[in-house]
């Protein structure tokens, strides 16, 4: 047998039992991306096989084949050769990985760690063996001793997406609601299974028409779930209240009783496609929804607390239905109380985040949730972040009376007070009322449905005013 083709065979071999989809060039200038933002400039053969699996003759192939394409530079010889990004690897993964996010999604390049755990969730249900809750996943974590995310992760994670500056809490997710209204509400309930489009998403928001369908209630409950926390959190904090609230919202007109918005479950969940069965036993699900907040709220990373929020409402299944909405809104409590990013699911493939909750759930394994939410934020990091960069600098006086500008619209939209009349019990200078008048005017007429949640003002309410002629 020649070694060529003792080369081939071991390589069909190795993609037969692994199960894993064949090793293409895309994966490996993946990797070396992912190496190079922590922090490692070059690597090895070996170090990019340990990230991309697959056998060291493919690798070494792709390698050789990459160099000669001048996507990658080899430097050295022998065990000191190295592997470097050519500035034509960044073109080619951008234009391999550019997709219509209103019809398809991306994935993480997955570690060998991860495709592991792939590989035990991929076999048949049959062979699997059925698990229930196991409360020593929250009873064993210490906050800030215990980290479910790597540590140095974690850190390096809440300082990207934390906001500069000394700002008061929410202030971040407000300058970004409108963006962040949309994203989030389509990402959570496409991983639902909803199948309305991003630009449809957004029409329904702009319309202020009552939704046609259960996949609209759905998106509709998400905004107002948004909308909920970010006026809450900044408030309240992180509490069971804000937790079970926020269910409410997300679940309403979609349960079959109301009764059951925000309360605790009295009835048998099943969960389909895992052999993982939840705990029956509404005793233990309220204490440990309790045990979870409480644990929580004494987290000091906020990206740690998300993670922890996230997988842990997730896998306890406390409510009868909404259970995963529920935790990935939750995730963004912490953030919002430290002034980070918010974080919206971008982009993640409903069968990665499957996978992800079935690592939890069948296994207590966090592997793929940490590689899932570590990509997913990053996304959102970047993608807020150049919206916050839009806005430029904030002008000085909008800043100063912001809350005299809110209260200002409520009264002239909600209590249909004169323009004047709203003005002058705000406690605004004698010699800023002209200005402070003319800014409330501009806002007053680009009010919409769409763009009101930033006033704290319900859709209805400004549908009303805007139908009795914008009277002022």
């Amino acid at each position: 047998m020649s070694r060529l083709q003792y080369l081939l065979d071991n390589e069909e071999i190795d993609e037969i039992f692994s199960m894993r989809r064949k090793l293409q060039a895309t994966d490996i200038l993946d990797a070396l991306k992912t190496l190079q933002k922590e922090g490692l400039k070059g690597a090895s053969s070996s170090e990019i096989h340990a990230r991309v699996g697959g056998s060291y003759a493919t690798v070494g192939r792709l390698l050789d084949k990459l160099v000669q394409e001048n996507a990658l530079v080899r430097k050295g010889k022998a065990r000191a050769t190295r592997y470097f990004l050519a500035p034509i690897a960044q073109h080619i993964t951008e234009s391999v990985h550019a997709i219509d996010r209103a019809s398809a999604t991306v994935s993480p390049w997955w570690s060998a760690q991860a495709r592991a755990v792939f590989d035990t969730l991929n076999r048949p249900l049959g062979v699997r063996h059925p698990v229930t809750y196991q409360r020593r996943f929250v009873d064993d974590y210490a906050p800030n001793e215990s980290f479910l995310l790597p540590r140095e992760m974690a850190e390096t994670l809440a300082q990207e997406g934390r906001m500069a500056g000394q700002q008061p809490a929410g202030t971040y997710a407000r300058k970004v609601l409108e963006q962040l209204l949309i994203d989030l509400s389509w990402s959570s309930s496409r991983l639902e299974g909803n199948t309305y489009s991003l630009l449809a998403t957004e029409e329904l928001f702009k319309s202020g028409a009552p939704p046609a369908d259960l996949e609209g209630v759905m998106l509709l409950n998400h905004k107002r779930a948004i909308e909920f926390l970010v006026d809450a959190v900044p408030s309240y904090g992180l509490t069971d209240s804000v937790i079970r609230n926020l269910h409410a919202l997300l679940m309403q007109d979609l349960l079959t009783d109301s009764v059951g918005l925000g309360a605790i479950r009295t009835k048998v969940v099943n969960i389909s496609d895992t052999t993982y069965v939840p705990s029956q036993v509404p005793q233990l699900l309220e204490e440990m929804i309790s045990l979870i907040i409480g644990k929580a709220q004494h987290i000091k990373n906020p990206v740690e607390a998300a993670f922890f929020l996230w997988v842990n409402l997730a896998y306890l299944q406390p409510f009868e239905d909404g259970n995963k909405r529920t935790s990935r809104l939750a995730a963004n409590v912490p953030l919002m109380l430290y002034n980070c990013a918010p974080l919206s699911f971008l982009d993640v493939d409903p069968r990665d985040h499957a996978k992800a909750m079935l690592g939890i759930y069948e296994l207590l394994d966090v592997t793929i949730a940490v590689e899932l939410f570590a990509w997913t934020y990053r996304r959102s990091i970047a993608k807020y972040q150049v919206i916050l960069e839009s806005m430029g600098s904030p002008d000085a006086f909008r800043v100063r009376h912001r809350e005299h500008l809110s209260e200002a619209v409520q009264r002239v939209v909600r209590e249909g007070q004169p323009l004047q009349q709203a003005m002058s019990d705000l406690g605004v200078p004698e010699e800023e009322a002209g200005a402070f008048g003319d800014m409330l005017d501009a806002e007053l007429n680009a009010l919409t449905p769409y763009n009101c949640a930033r006033y704290r003002i319900a859709l209805g309410e400004v549908q009303a005013w805007m139908e009795r002629g914008r009277p002022r």
